[in-house]
């Protein structure tokens, strides 16, 4: 017999470090250039950034969700983060 609970309405997230951000230049990067760049590869699940990496200079980065060292990061460097919602 199976063991536990699997929820099925679980959230996934793909995440992506800032270092792996900087190495694209772009100046705008959302998760659809992610997907064409080969960096997210699941057209199901939802962007995760984290602070991981330093960055150099100022991007706007649209994804479902940041961690706050990722947030700091970014607007240190002068640049925003967008939130973007649904899928």
């Amino acid at each position: 017999p199976k063991r536990g609970f699997t929820n099925i309405f679980k959230t996934e997230y793909e995440v992506v470090n800032l270092g792996r951000l900087a190495d694209l230049d772009q100046s705008e990067i959302t998760p659809e250039s992610l997907r064409k760049a080969g960096v997210v590869t699941s057209k199901r699940s939802k962007v995760k950034v984290l602070g991981q990496g330093e960055l150099s200079k100022a991007i706007t980065v649209h994804a479902h969700k940041f961690s706050k060292s990722a947030q700091e990061k970014i607007e240190k460097a002068g640049g925003k983060i967008e939130v973007v919602s649904g899928q």
